[in-house]
């Protein structure tokens, strides 16, 4: 009997842990951006301790700081997280959306608005006879085709032109019929 009792003891003990497991799992499915609300109000303790350090960090104009996680040059995303001059997270966010994009104003952003926005691009490009210098981002227009959204400055680093092409890594190589 005694036996018994710590089967069924082992054997709930071990159905737990997987079922702990399996759930711990999918936490990590979660997008990030999702599992980063829970620690909005928190300090930049816990955001680092729960997303890691962030590749580029920003003091904005506001007073506020930016830290910037971005998965460039693959990837399609850049999650920004936004402390207050207090050090408390307001806003955490994916950032390569095109509704993001949209919020540069031509003739008025500089390299440095775009930079603490969007962070570092994932190449860039000058164009002599135009006399623009562009920054190119990889995302999903839309959140659904691959794309590159490219920012155009001038000799004085003003944004002038913005545009967005398909993202050629995703193209096919060879198109039969062609």
């Amino acid at each position: 009997m005694m036996q018994k009792r710590h089967f069924s003891s082992y054997r709930r003990t071990a159905i737990i842990a997987a079922l702990a497991a399996s759930l711990a799992g999918c936490a990590w499915m979660v997008p990030r951006e999702e599992r980063a609300q829970a620690l909005l109000g928190g300090t930049e303790a816990d955001v680092r301790a729960a997303q890691g350090s962030p590749a580029e960090i920003y003091r904005l104009k506001n007073g506020h700081t930016r830290w910037l996680y971005p998965t460039q040059p693959f990837g399609q995303f850049t999650y920004a997280a936004e402390f207050d001059s207090n050090g408390k997270l307001i806003s955490f966010r994916q950032v390569l959306r095109t509704l993001e994009f949209a919020r540069a104003e031509i003739g008025k952003w500089t390299r440095q608005d775009v930079l603490e926005q969007f962070g570092r691009p994932l190449e860039t490009a000058y164009f002599p006879l135009m006399q623009r210098e562009t920054w190119s981002y990889r995302f999903k227009h839309e959140d659904v085709w691959p794309s590159l959204y490219h920012f155009y400055f001038d000799p004085t680093g003003i944004l002038r032109l913005t545009q967005v092409s398909p993202d050629p890594m995703y193209e096919p190589r060879e198109r039969p019929g062609w």
